[in-house]
């Protein structure tokens, strides 16, 4: 098989799962029992959260594992809501799914949600953030790089702004008399929590949290050749965020239950592999072969030609329905996707190429390619050659002329 949708998820790392293992069947201990081999799974999860920690040059105790990056999404938006109890959330509307949902949930428990609309190259600009902020705002979530469109998204300049904004706030609040705001409001206005999903981002965009600017940030091991069902949640020290999951005092009592310690183990050591020659790699490829599909009629690029990660590629593909190109492409030994993994079950069109303003035919015929470790010049040389075949027989099937 040719592997091209490292995007939805990538295959764990030997040296990752060579980690893991002695924590399924030597050192498999409740880590919250006292005897030794619980107390060396506790240690192993001690060495992982001081690694995360490193990765993002933060504290190991604002660290907080979870079962992967919808879980650790849910936990920032509702966790930070619920503390709350009332105000206005901003976000975007190419956001994952995982966001996007809990916000609606949100709305239905009386909270207010600004949803930003990206331009027509897949970003959402800073002054957009600046102008929808406001007096009430507790909570800004903009993911660091979408996983559909791969276009990155300036979190820095975001983080600026908030952070202005706080300032402004902070001290015109101890001046505000307005009936409209009571003094418990005018404090909470102090604190606008800036969350960003940086499951597609880790492995290619810088992460040093401070630099970033963020109170919260998503991973999910998954996406970087770690185990499938562990991620973590950047918490800053301060950050006041409410459980969504009951039960005992694990992960400071944010996330309760067994600890997943093989996971942890394996999160951590797939961080430990990171390395900045893959994204460089992966840039060459990626160009290569969007000019290879450009060169085909009908067929455009959606996002962002140089603000977007190095390995995805997105197109839409006039007189061809994404779905019958990717199952077509299987039957060649081929996968790609036509959007999120996590929606794939939906008949809908993307949500995500629709807000870049095009319509719902555009959107059903996208097709998105995802690059990683193990891909060759010689598998993308193939697949250009089968995707060409297996265009010009669908568009004859479905009347395309041009």
């Amino acid at each position: 098989m040719i592997y091209l949708d490292y995007a939805s998820t990538t295959p764990t790392d030997k040296r990752v799962l060579e980690k893991m293992l002695p924590y399924f069947y030597n050192d498999f201990a409740n880590p919250s029992a006292l005897y030794l081999s619980a107390r060396r799974a506790k240690q192993a999860i001690d060495d992982a959260r001081k690694a995360v920690a490193n990765f993002l040059h933060c504290k190991p105790d604002e660290i907080v594992f979870t079962s992967g990056g919808t879980e650790s999404d849910n936990l920032a938006i509702l966790g930070v809501a619920r503390q709350a109890k009332t105000g206005h959330i901003i976000t975007s509307q190419i956001e994952h799914p995982a966001v996007l949902n809990a916000c609606k949930q949100l709305e239905k428990e009386g909270f207010e949600v600004t949803y930003l609309p990206p331009d027509k190259n897949g970003v959402v600009s800073a002054n957009q953030v600046e102008k929808a902020l406001k007096p009430n705002t507790i909570l800004v979530s903009i993911m660091y790089a979408n996983n559909e469109i791969g276009t990155i998204q300036p979190i820095s300049e975001i983080a600026d702004d908030i952070c202005n904004f706080r300032k402004v706030i902070s001290r015109q609040s101890s001046v505000v008399s307005s009936d409209k705001y009571n003094k418990r409001q005018t404090t909470d206005y102090k604190r606008i929590i800036f969350h960003t999903d940086a499951c597609q981002a880790t492995g290619y965009l810088p992460m040093d949290v401070k630099k970033l600017g963020v109170d919260l940030l998503t991973l999910n091991g998954s996406k970087i050749y770690g185990p499938k069902g562990v991620g973590a949640l950047y918490i800053r020290e301060g950050t006041r965020i409410k459980p969504i999951v009951f039960g005992g005092g694990q992960e400071n009592g944010l996330r309760p239950g067994t600890e997943n310690v093989a996971g942890i183990v394996g999160l951590a050591e797939a961080i430990k592999l990171i390395s900045d020659s893959e994204g460089e790699r992966e840039k060459k490829l990626r160009d290569y072969l969007i000019q290879e599909l450009l060169k085909i009629d009908g067929v455009e690029l959606n996002g962002d030609k140089t603000k977007r990660l190095p390995n995805n590629i997105n197109v839409s593909i006039k007189g061809v329905e994404g779905e019958a190109l990717v199952l077509y492409l299987d039957r060649r030994g081929i996968a790609v996707a036509t959007g999120s993994a996590c929606s794939s079950k939906s008949l809908e069109p993307s949500h995500v190429i629709q807000a870049l303003g095009k319509g719902r035919e555009v959107a059903h015929s996208s097709l998105r390619i995802t690059l990683g470790r193990q891909t060759t010049w010689a598998e993308l040389d193939k697949f250009i050659k089968e995707v060409k075949i297996a265009i010009s027989k669908l568009r004859k099937i479905s009347g395309y002329n041009g």
